[in-house]
């Protein structure tokens, strides 16, 4: 993998390296390190070994083979404890499971995707790893369309080229006038759905989250299998649990609430007066 230019190459590799152990769900050889960061094998090896002599790479004895280091969780947590929505969120997403027995999540847009900052299981709703830093894509989720409603069509259409709107399902949005309408529509109503477009037999409800300024800077969903997301039966009261948790959020990070408009036939009174 070419270093960029004026960057420090070393540091970059190892960098790579530690991206390539984030992204394997397993424990990975040297070879498989090697053959996802394009590095050769020797050097591989050698930035492995560097970083586990560091804490950031563990080594199975047994069988040799590269998992990152419990000292990565420390960066993690001081990541974390230092980000705005991490501190506003965390307890009110932690309840809201507890409440619901759903899953609840938090996720920002990072680029083109949707980057999950903290996830809570209910009991209806166990995975067997953790969403936390995992990404998605942003127009085959219910997060991902609440995030995009901070950005305008054109604005979208930039950030996401025809060729990024790839089919997951045969329920997947695959166009941008698809894409519009259904903004449209999560604009118009407060919150935004996702109904096996990602995977199938799973759903979410997801409203966005804002700052003082205004802007959406994240989003906060419940999801599920269908059978626990029971849309049919239970969307109302998901609804009304979603947008408040995320209205709680937005006003702990000094949202206030779109600017008071006063209506034209009020201002003709007064100046008539």
């Amino acid at each position: 993998m070419p270093a960029e230019p004026g960057s420090n190459q070393s540091v970059e590799r190892a960098l790579t390296v530690l991206r390539a152990l984030a992204a394997g769900r397993t424990e990975l050889r040297v070879s498989d390190v090697a053959r996802a960061t394009g590095l050769g094998l020797s050097t591989a090896s050698r930035l492995l070994a560097t970083l586990e002599g560091m804490g950031f790479v563990d080594r199975n004895p047994v069988s040799g083979l590269y998992r990152l280091g419990l000292d990565m969780v420390s960066f993690g947590g001081a990541v974390l404890n230092n980000h705005p929505v991490h501190r506003e969120a965390r307890q009110t997403a932690q309840d809201l499971a507890a409440e619901l027995g759903l899953g609840v999540n938090v996720a920002l847009r990072r680029g083109d995707r949707l980057f999950y900052l903290l996830n809570f299981e209910g009991r209806q709703a166990p995975r067997p790893f953790l969403l936390a830093g995992q990404y998605n894509p942003l127009h085959a989720t219910g997060l991902g369309k609440a995030l995009l409603t901070g950005l305008t069509g054109d604005e979208r259409r930039t950030l996401l080229p025809d060729a990024a709107l790839h089919a997951y399902t045969h329920r997947t949005i695959t166009t941008h006038e698809q894409l519009d309408e259904e903004l449209t529509r999560t604009l118009s109503r407060g919150y935004a759905t996702e109904i096996e477009e990602l995977a199938l037999g799973r759903a979410c409800i997801a409203a966005a989250i804002r700052d003082g300024s205004g802007e959406v800077v994240a989003a906060l969903s419940v999801s599920g299998p269908l059978s626990a997301i029971d849309l049919p039966n239970r969307e109302t009261e998901l609804v009304q649990s979603v947008i408040e948790a995320a209205d709680s959020v937005s006003i702990n990070l000094g949202y206030v609430g779109p600017a008071h408009v006063v209506p034209q036939q009020a201002v003709a009174s007064e100046v008539v007066s």
